[in-house]
């Protein structure tokens, strides 16, 4: 229990009506959540407006009301607090309401379009192996040291984020790494939060089904590092065109890593196989399982950050050569037909293409590449031709089918993913809406020594058609399906 006046330090206030000396028991944005002696904040969302549960909220037990606009009946025992950002004011609200935890340990936020997950997993299994109580935010789960969170966004509410940050320090966590979204960073759910560094990974084409433009959404992921103190570094990936760009404003100290260019911290493949990587970092020769040139970006950020936070350089390479490839990235098995299949979360353009390139390196190009592969329904339309076309073009055989559809026809996402796909390469593609049937289909044009891509929904366990949400994991299901083939 805290009081209002102490959680509404550093909250840019236009005015208030009642009083702020008054305890809060719970900060909360949706209503249904709303107990006695609560903050509600009003958010505008992009599908519903807090303004019009108010009166839900009092009813329920706010005794306070954060809102960009004073509702036209005020009630005499609430406390209405006009303000000029709501999404703002939440995270800063939610930060003090629980201590400001992302002061009391090292925060390190991983922004870009691809590799975020593979970095902040890798970081934290790195520390954890380290000696560390470590935290993680992403995608596939919140870890409170060993401890384990369900989650299914990238950024998760600031709410959610501070709460799960408070936890930590209560277990006592030193270092945290988080996943941070345009998103979340353009919906301000990362205010408030104090980082000891960002890592930047690349920037490719996605997310533009909500960001206006690309310009937008890279100028967002931009004001993460312009928004990082002096104390934190910026770790960027300065092969990425946009990398130095990323730099340009930040007060942070700034750091570069690169495989083409000159950076502060430099690597180079020695060997590049299905079963892993030999790298020379730092003049130093480490093998890895992960696979892949993407990975040799990620375990280079990897490095680097972890250097930056104070460990030694060999301690860092003896773990990285014990870490393992992150569920749904690049998840690479063998049947005991002798096919291969790999499951990846690739679902933008650029991280097809760079699977696929990846798969062209390391094969003999004595078989075949079979990629099944799909689009998310109610998402950035524009991509899917790319897809279609990158698909086609760098595999023997393709596979188009549904991903997770939501409330879009299947059949009219497939038929924008076939637009991209050029005369010469139509023989190769087939497609097949429902995606067991599509990746039965794979394992059935397989033959020993070919290679399988199931792309789009790596990690995910289910799959989205409507507003249904049923059970769908790519890795079991592949398996399954080329062990009964096998019978």
């Amino acid at each position: 229990m805290k009081k209002l006046k102490d959680i509404l330090y550093k909250v840019s206030i236009e005015s208030v009506r009642g009083t702020t000396d008054i305890a809060i028991e719970a900060v909360e944005f949706d209503s249904r959540k709303i107990k006695a002696n609560a903050l509600f904040v009003a958010q505008k969302g992009l599908i519903f407006d807090g303004n019009k549960f108010i009166d839900n909220a009092i009813d329920a037990g706010a005794t306070v009301i954060i809102c960009e606009e004073f509702p036209d009946n005020l009630q005499t025992n609430v406390t209405y607090v006009l303000v000029a950002d709501c999404d703002e004011s939440l995270a800063i609200i939610a930060s003090n309401f629980y201590n400001n935890p992302s002061g009391q340990l090292k925060l390190v936020g991983i922004t870009g379009t691809n590799g975020k997950t593979t970095i902040a997993t890798l970081l934290f299994k790195l520390f954890k192996k380290a000696g560390f109580k470590v935290g993680l935010l992403s995608t596939i789960k919140i870890m409170i040291d060993n401890e384990e969170m369900a989650t299914s966004h990238t950024t998760p509410d600031s709410v959610s984020i501070n709460n799960a940050l408070h936890q930590m320090v209560m277990s006592g966590v030193e270092y945290c790494f988080m996943e941070v979204s345009s998103h979340g960073i353009d919906q301000k759910r990362t205010a408030g939060l104090h980082f000891e560094g960002g890592i930047y990974t690349n920037l490719t084409h996605d997310h533009l089904d909500y960001h206006n433009s690309f310009v937008e959404y890279r100028d967002v992921k931009k004001s993460f590092f312009d928004d990082l103190p002096k104390t934190a570094f910026a770790l960027v990936n300065i092969d990425d065109k946009n990398g130095a760009f990323m730099l340009q404003n930040s007060s942070a100290k700034k750091y570069t890593y690169a495989l083409k260019t000159v950076a502060d911290y430099k690597l180079k493949i020695l060997e590049n196989q299905f079963n892993g990587l030999l790298l020379s970092i730092d003049n130093q020769e480490v093998w890895t399982n992960l696979i892949g040139n993407f990975n040799a970006y990620n375990l280079l950020a990897i490095y680097g950050a972890s250097h930056l936070l104070g460990l030694d350089r060999l301690d860092i390479l003896t773990i990285i050569s014990q870490l393992e490839n992150v569920e749904g990235r690049f998840q690479h098995a063998i049947s005991t037909s002798g096919i291969n299949s790999i499951i990846d979360y690739a679902h933008t353009p650029d991280a097809l293409k760079n699977v696929l390139e990846t798969i062209n390196i390391i094969r003999t190009h004595n078989e075949q590449v079979i990629t099944v592969v799909g689009c998310g329904g109610d998402r950035d339309k524009n991509k899917r031709p790319k897809m279609g076309h990158i698909a086609s073009v760098l595999s023997n055989q393709v596979v188009f089918t549904s991903d997770n559809p939501r409330s879009e026809n299947p059949e009219s996402i497939i038929k924008d993913i076939e637009v991209g796909v050029e005369p010469q390469n139509y023989k190769k593609t087939i497609s097949i809406t429902d995606r067991k049937q599509a990746i039965k289909t794979a394992c059935k044009l397989a033959s020993t020594g070919d290679i399988i891509l199931i792309a789009g929904k790596g990690h995910e366990t289910y799959q989205i058609i409507g507003d249904e949400t049923s059970d769908f994991d790519d890795f079991k299901i592949v398996n399954q399906i080329l062990e009964e083939l096998n019978k």
